[in-house]
């Protein structure tokens, strides 16, 4: 797996910021759901050029949506929570969310 494909997009909701806040070293990010936690943590590092502290992962299970009487489900998607270290900068699109 390469490593743009490892990490799909940052996620930056009302929650990361507050978390983000709180500590000033973690990043979340959507990642492959195939991706273990040193593919993710190299990824992370190669990318940003922040070196990580710890990666926690969780799996967001997909929602069953309905139209009418047609139901489908959401695909199932992974997110990770990079912890930098201590005296790392974030990197810079995060600086203005």
């Amino acid at each position: 797996m390469k490593l743009t494909d490892v990490i799909r997009r940052p996620l930056i909701t009302e929650k990361t910021s507050i978390l983000r806040e709180r500590d000033g070293r973690t990043v979340v990010f959507e990642v492959a759901t195939g991706a273990n936690k040193t593919e993710i943590k190299r990824a992370v590092e190669t990318l940003l050029g922040s070196k990580v502290d710890h990666v926690r992962t969780a799996i967001a299970h997909g929602k069953v949506k309905r139209q009418g009487r047609f139901a489908g489900q959401r695909s199932d998607w992974k997110k990770a929570y990079v912890k930098l270290r201590a005296g790392e900068k974030l990197p810079e699109f995060f600086e203005g969310a």
